[in-house]
């Protein structure tokens, strides 16, 4: 007998079941009591596996992240754990080699998601499980996950508009890894071009990482051709400092010659005067951590949330 097969008895969700045999208190009693006596009647053990801790004893959150070197981590992780420390819960950090091991009521009561290495699958099955989670990278329908993401597509939209409005034609594109932030920002883009009839050339869409790195390369590949563009739009801020640092060591002026810009708002981009899209990622973290709370004690609403984020004009473009 399994918990799906429990759970169509009892006509409730595989992860009611397990929160009653979890021992949550975010089940009505009526609920609790028809699940304890289906599994008594089918014989189900219900303390099969439960030498683990409860995870409402751990009062741990984890949050898992990618391993990218990237500074909006740091203020993520500031807003979580103000957040968690107010409310007397302690926080584990870890990437994607350890979270699995970690994603279980034995060590944590909830997990913060900020890495696609961890697969959809993965989430989907704890979640199944009665685990809550918070996903930061991606859109997920599913009971126990609230997802809460960047509004990527606004705000390059009004970045793209406004480059266009300042003579722009000529677009270049240093892309991150497929994302679904990556994918918003694109998408975004190629939406605002067409609606003002410009056209955007294939070859100058570039592949990068998001590391510094990768906007350093994407830029000297692109300096190889005869028509460079007019502007260099960049998934992120560390692609866009790499790509200047390339392009101005090729004699190029910015934003005279070309203009970059970037998004994330990181503490470089404004250092370096760089046009971007500021994301508020303390409380993008701060935020996180309450909902994780909130899922944790069984009064979540599981609706998308998505975080604001704004154009910051600086001088690499004109």
């Amino acid at each position: 007998m399994t918990i799906k097969e429990i759970a169509e008895q009892a006509m409730v969700s595989p992860a009611t079941v397990s929160n009653v045999l979890n021992h949550r208190n975010n089940v009505g009693e009526e609920t609790r009591q028809r699940i304890l006596q289906i599994c008594k009647e089918m014989g189900y053990d219900i303390h099969k596996g439960k030498k683990k801790k409860p995870a409402e004893d751990t009062n741990t959150i984890l949050f898992n992240f990618s391993e990218y070197e990237r500074n909006f981590y740091l203020k993520i992780i500031h807003g979580i754990s103000d957040y968690v420390y107010s409310r007397d819960y302690d926080l584990i950090i870890c990437t994607n080699k350890s979270c699995e091991k970690y994603m279980d009521p034995s060590h944590t009561s909830g997990t913060i998601m900020l890495d696609m290495k961890c697969k959809n699958d993965t989430l989907i099955q704890k979640a199944n499980e009665g685990y809550p989670i918070v996903a930061l990278d991606r859109i997920m329908n599913v009971p126990n996950i609230k997802s809460v993401v960047v509004n990527n597509y606004s705000p390059m939209s009004e970045l793209v508009q406004g480059l266009v409005d300042k003579g722009y034609r000529r677009f270049g594109y240093i892309a991150g890894i497929d994302t679904l932030d990556n994918q918003e920002r694109y998408q975004a883009l190629k939406d605002v071009l067409q609606k003002n009839g410009i056209a955007f050339s294939r070859e100058n869409y570039f592949l990068g990482d998001y590391y510094e790195k990768s906007g350093y390369r994407s830029a000297r590949l692109m300096l190889l051709s005869d028509n460079i563009p007019e502007v260099l739009v960049c998934a992120n801020d560390n692609m866009a400092i790499g790509a200047i640092k390339a392009l101005k060591q090729e004699g190029l002026r910015i934003p005279d010659d070309i203009a970059v810009t970037g998004f994330d708002g990181t503490e470089m981009a404004e250092v370096m005067g760089l046009t971007t899209v500021d994301i508020p990622d303390y409380e993008r973290g701060y935020l996180a951590a309450q909902f994780l709370l909130q899922n944790i004690a069984g009064g979540c609403s599981f609706d998308v949330f998505k975080i604001a984020a704004k154009v910051h004009w600086r001088t690499s473009t004109r």
